[in-house]
């Protein structure tokens, strides 16, 4: 396909370097409706190739035509995350690694006066988070003005993650003349068709592969475990007799730190990732991942969309996510480029009608697994219903008895009997005439 699209021979030669082969669905349907200049809103599940989807039509765009003389970002791909601020920017100067055109990435936690030198030099193509790009629109030190290809990469994320406000204010610094391309987990999710109108003109809608369909190459498992203690002793256990990169994902950061620290306690070269730290520790652990440096990585969903590395083997959920797609982009990080992958589960009794709900939701089956000698005594549900969730036994409340006070159970005694013929009058009665009695006449 890509032989019929008369590339830039700088592009041509890097996709040769790259060993770029047969494209996925999602680089056949978008790159040649993006090089013909429409917007497009696309869907694509994660690892399905849309950076180089974008990218290369984008750059294509840039390398057509003169550039102009009053230098400015005119490619510019806004991303929610700075690990896939980083993996976006090392594709976009491997495409560029035979041509002129620079690349740079403005993310938060980084030194902000360095990026300001970083624009002066006038890159072409910028991919940055919202917040730290929008400072510098507003500081005057981003030239958005000549603008041609705007990208807002995983809009679904920026949208969870409250970036709304800052990309349409980012919009308007750049001119209402531009290519937009929006691309999401799903076309539907909350929000999405806002800011779709308020981006984009006249959009074409691209879905590839079906969202809710975990990878192919994804072999699941799930592992029954009793106790905190007990998952513990399965994480270690599945780690210590493997040389191979392995990723752990925890929901809560401090997770992720206390595992890193268990793991490093007992041998293992293990690093932990969290949005708590800065843009250079992170940095330094996915590049040790990366090289060798560290085989296993406790993360928290920070790492869950955007790192992509090659070679990840196994992905373990310490902690089941708590939704099907969370599940489905941790899971991702694996069988990746046509590999295989496992994707291992630690899972509760707490856990167990989530895990049902995400194996429903997804259409997968984790297969049943235990560990010689770490066997949970927990065995599943005693009781279940048609869909495979738990059954409880709901007991109804009881009835709360009414309290007896101990005066009102003396004796009374029986009431007092009346013997006056008259009525009694309380003052306000009228007065009544006296009976007569037969004595009386």
């Amino acid at each position: 396909m890509l032989e019929d699209l008369a590339l830039d021979r700088s592009l041509q030669l890097a996709l040769e370097d790259l060993g770029f082969g047969k494209p996925t669905a999602v680089q056949k349907d978008v790159i040649p409706l993006a090089l013909s200049g429409s917007d497009l809103r696309v869907s694509a599940p994660t690892g399905s190739g849309k950076t180089l989807a974008y990218l290369l039509p984008g750059l294509q765009r840039l390398l057509q035509a003169p550039l102009p003389t009053d230098g400015g970002t005119l490619l510019l791909v806004l991303v929610p995350t700075r690990e896939l601020a980083r993996q976006v920017l090392k594709t976009a100067r491997q495409l560029l690694g035979k041509s002129t055109l620079r690349a740079d990435a403005l993310t938060g936690g980084a030194d902000f006066k360095y990026q300001k030198s970083l624009l002066r030099k006038n890159p072409e193509v910028v991919i940055a988070t919202p917040g730290r790009l929008l400072e510098h629109c507003e500081h005057g030190s981003a030239d958005l003005r000549g603008l041609q290809v705007l990208v807002i990469d995983e809009a679904d994320r920026m949208l969870d993650l409250g970036f709304r406000d800052d990309v349409l204010k980012i919009a308007g610094f750049c001119p209402a003349e531009r290519q937009t391309l929006l691309l999401s987990a799903t076309l539907h999710a909350r929000g999405l068709s806002d800011m779709s109108a308020a981006l984009q003109q006249d959009p074409v809608a691209v879905s590839c592969g079906d969202i809710r369909s975990a990878h192919e190459s994804i072999h699941h498992q799930r592992i029954l475990a009793d106790s905190q203690e007990h998952k513990d002793k399965l994480l270690l256990a599945l780690l210590q007799d493997s040389g191979r990169k392995q990723l752990v994902f925890a929901n809560k950061r401090s997770t992720a730190s206390r595992l890193a620290d268990f793991l490093r306690h007992h041998g293992l070269r293990a690093g932990c990732l969290h949005g708590e730290m800065s843009t250079e520790e992170r940095k330094a652990i996915v590049t040790r991942f990366e090289q060798g440096g560290v085989s296993t990585v406790t993360a928290s969903d920070v790492a869950a969309r955007g790192l992509d590395i090659q070679g990840i083997d196994t992905v373990i959920n310490y902690d089941l996510p708590r939704s099907g797609d969370d599940y489905l982009h941790r899971t991702g990080r694996t069988g990746r480029a046509d590999s295989k992958g496992t994707a291992i589960s630690l899972v509760t009794a707490a856990d167990w009608n989530l895990m049902i709900s995400i194996q429903r939701y997804l259409n997968i089956t984790m297969e049943p697994r235990a560990l010689a000698g770490l066997k949970a005594r927990y065995a599943g549900p005693k009781k279940m219903k048609s869909s495979g969730k738990a059954s409880g036994s709901k007991k109804k409340a009881p009835v709360a008895k009414k309290k007896v006070r101990a005066r009102d159970s003396k004796a009374k005694g029986k009431p007092r009997k009346t013997t006056s013929v008259w009525p009694t009058n309380d003052g306000f009665a009228p007065l009544m005439k006296k009976r007569r009695e037969p004595n009386d006449e």
